[in-house]
């Protein structure tokens, strides 16, 4: 796991606006119209509908998509009992996951209230706001009363998940560690250490999988909980034994099966070795495991072992479940989230364990071939598909024992619009993170001595989406990288003031000498031009030293464009070059150009810049639908710009008549393809969604990206440089970590599809 500091998790969460989550409208708001629609008198008109009959606030309200996720902050991950308003940052952490994840909408709510008869009061009152509630962080054994209570008493899916979220997910790996083990689940011995929440309700999951109740061992603080002992409460004396035995050393000695929920470094290499053949061991204490993952794979080459991390293999990750537990349950308005409903989310990430993984889950994971076996008996937690498996499956189960009061009816059609809910999230970026990694690249990166550009270069480098070269102050850089993220020295360091060989410096001039000799530079310009952190570092790229280059994060735009097209040149027969950005939102995945490079684009210009930006959308395994905009329609405006772009799609239809593009349109024209059907039926855009716009000037495409990134939620990568030979990419000044990791794994894959060849447009 990757090493956090204090102040890296304070700062994340205090930077900008505090907290992790808030409410975003979801309806028109900016006419005095729409606030009558809104607020009043418009709002009236749902009210009297839902007062008339109560289903209806699904239909007029949030409320079929909206949890609460409630704590008295008792049980507070590995804290304790902190209080209600301690616990905040965790329940808006769950709000992260669940809207991440699944798309559900969250509101935390911290109870200050430690009685659980009051507690249980306080949630029965504002429960008609949810669609579900998942309790969260409250102490044992006060949450198995308040969760069966609100179970019983409200009319809405309930789970604590601090219970149930371990059992569930635990309960896939342990099925399918039994089938590797070849061992059956009614014979085998399991012994729980732990007997809080968690550990209860997994040794009661574990029985209703088809464990003999028999054969659970479970110990406490004071060890076996047994039938001699008289501090037991209900919860415990279920799995009380009539032994003697009292030490985890002594029950574990024979074991099939352990769990363990309790605290770090209490098992023994020794107490592994006296477990039965083929030993399943999920030590699930966080962050430090009851055993270590080394020892216990040094103890026996049999085990299969499975912890809570994410950096060993078989992460009992509770995200595996409970944003798809709910969503299907929401998804047919369940009115609780019963037992089967629970197996099949179990059943269903078994099952998935088993398929096979695809290709960018195993890039994630830095991994050429995850494959259901030992070290591979649960799904990884950024599978895509965990969605579509998982939810349907919940809802199906919900269907069946009659508590859906909304069935599904077509299968594949909810499975699309799962997909279509969350398929933006990251699904370019996944991508090109995922294709980075299919070939280690070499890529050099200025501006490491900033805190943003080091945490990326730390993300780059243990994400294996590149082998970053870092070029600056080799002081300044190692300082920084000792304050903000001890990354050791291997990531190679180039200092021109300390490191380089005048071999090297020589061999750099030279080459630029021969390239530019007859454009006006002599031989003591080159030397003094490679001198230049710009230059040196376009020249590692054409020299073969390094295979692509980064900069621009505190530095003007023209700056590394400039020594890219002097040393490199253009990859294309146009000679052209131009900028583009990627902005991806709730609507889609949307490619912008020219928004860096082209002032005033006459119609050739135009139509480079289209054809350029055709070639790139198509890299992403995407088809190009363009749309040229403007401020006029299909010849509304005889002159100016709109003239060029029109001659620009009249030569584009004609060259190339297999390109899905058209214009001059209107903005509004080219993303509504209703209107646009309904006005320009002739449009050759015909019902397709516009995924890439070709803008009639820099100003209209520079402004366009930046209002997009600062009054909407989208997320932009670029600007990609297009054109250029050599893959060279220029960062945005002061670019966040997430846009340097993603410009630095476009420039990877640059590199990787690299060719000397002249591209033909």
């Amino acid at each position: 796991m990757a090493t956090i500091t204090k102040e890296e998790a304070l700062r994340y969460h205090e930077q900008g606006k505090p907290g992790k989550i808030e409410v975003i409208p979801t309806k028109p708001y900016s006419t005095q119209y729409d606030l009558s629609l809104a607020y009043t008198p418009g709002v009236a008109e749902p009210c009297l509908e839902i007062e008339k009959n109560h289903e209806d606030a699904y239909r007029y309200t949030s409320k079929g998509n909206l949890v609460a996720v409630i704590s008295n902050g008792t049980a507070v991950l590995g804290l304790g009992d902190i209080g209600a308003l301690a616990g905040k940052p965790v329940m808006e952490g769950k709000g992260l996951l669940f809207k991440v994840f699944a798309d559900v909408d969250v509101f935390d709510i911290e109870v200050n209230e430690k009685d659980p008869k009051k507690f249980i009061e306080i949630v029965k009152g504002i429960a008609p706001t949810f669609g579900g509630i998942n309790l969260e962080d409250i102490k044992s054994p006060e949450c198995f009363e308040i969760e069966q209570t609100l179970i019983k008493e409200l009319n809405i899916p309930v789970m604590h998940d601090d219970q149930h979220g371990t059992a569930i997910i635990s309960g896939a790996g342990l099925l399918n560690a039994l089938e590797l083990a070849d061992k059956k689940i009614g014979d085998v011995k399991v012994v729980v250490n732990g007997a809080g929440a968690a550990g209860i309700m997994c040794a009661r999951y574990y029985v209703s999988l088809g464990v003999n109740l028999k054969n659970v061992w479970m110990l406490d603080s004071k060890g076996l909980l047994s039938t001699k002992r008289t501090d037991l409460n209900e919860e415990k004396k279920q799995f009380s034994q009539n032994s003697d035995l009292i030490t985890l050393e002594e029950v574990i000695a024979g074991a099939d099966v352990f769990l363990g929920l309790s605290k770090g470094n209490i098992m023994s290499k020794k107490m592994i070795q006296s477990m039965a053949n083929d030993p399943i061991v999920f030590a699930m204490a966080n962050p430090t495991p009851e055993i270590s993952y080394e020892d216990a794979m040094n103890a026996r080459k049999d085990i299969i072992m499975a912890t809570g991390r994410s950096d060993y293999p078989n992460q009992i990750n509770n995200v595996l479940g409970f944003p798809y537990i709910f969503r299907g349950a929401l998804d047919v308005r369940a009115t609780v989230i019963n037992e089967d409903m629970k197996k099949a989310a179990t059943y269903a990430l078994a099952e998935l364990a088993k398929k096979e993984v695809p290709e960018k889950v195993n890039a994630a994971y830095n991994s050429k071939n995850l494959t259901f076996g030992r070290d591979y008996i649960i799904p990884k937690p950024l599978d895509p598909r965990l969605i579509t498996e998982v939810a349907p499956a919940v809802a199906r189960a919900a269907m069946e024992t009659g508590v859906a009061k909304n069935p599904i009816k077509d299968w594949d059609a909810y499975r699309i619009k799962l997909m279509k809910q969350m398929g933006i999230y990251n699904k370019l970026t996944d991508t090109i993170i995922t294709k980075a990694k299919q070939q280690l690249k070499r890529i050099v990166i200025s501006d490491a001595e900033n805190y943003n550009v080091i945490k990326a270069v730390q993300m780059i480098k243990e994400q294996g989406i590149a082998e970053p070269i870092l070029i600056g102050n080799r002081a300044k850089i190692l300082a920084n990288i000792q304050e903000n993220c001890p990354l050791g020295c291997d990531i190679p360091i180039i200092d021109f003031n300390e490191d380089i060989e005048a071999d090297r410096l020589e061999r750099y001039a030279q080459m630029i000498f021969v390239k530019r000799q007859r454009k006006g530079c002599n031989l003591a310009e080159a030397r003094q031009m490679v001198r230049n952190i710009h230059y040196f570092g376009v020249m590692m790229v054409e020299a073969g030293d390094a295979d692509g280059f980064l900069a621009g994060f505190s530095t003007k735009y023209s700056d590394t464009i400039r020594p890219a097209l002097q040393i490199c040149g253009t990859n294309n027969s146009l000679n052209h070059i131009a900028g583009m950005y990627v902005v991806m939102n709730k609507k889609g995945t949307f490619f912008f150009a020219d928004t860096t490079v082209n002032h005033t684009p006459n119609t050739k210009t135009l139509i480079d810049t289209t054809l350029l930006t055709v070639n790139e959308v198509r890299r992403f395994n995407m088809e190009p639908v363009v749309a040229l905009v403007s401020y006029s329609n299909f010849g509304s405006t005889r002159t100016g710009s709109p003239k060029e772009v029109r001659d620009a799609v009249s030569y584009l239809h004609k060259e190339y008549p297999e390109l899905i593009v058209d214009g001059e349109m209107q903005a509004n024209y080219a993303f509504n393809k209703q209107i646009r059907m309904e006005k320009f039926p002739f449009s050759k855009l015909g019902n397709k969604d516009v995924n890439t716009i070709i803008f009639p000037n820099l100003s209209s495409g520079n402004i366009a990206y930046k209002m997009m990134m600062e009054i909407t939620d989208a997320e932009i990568i670029g600007p990609i440089l297009l054109g250029v030979k050599r893959p060279i990419n220029v960062l945005q000044m002061g670019a966040s970590i997430r846009e340097i990791v993603n410009m630095a794994a476009i420039t990877a894959i640059g590199a990787q599809t690299y060719t000397d060849e002249i591209m033909k447009l």
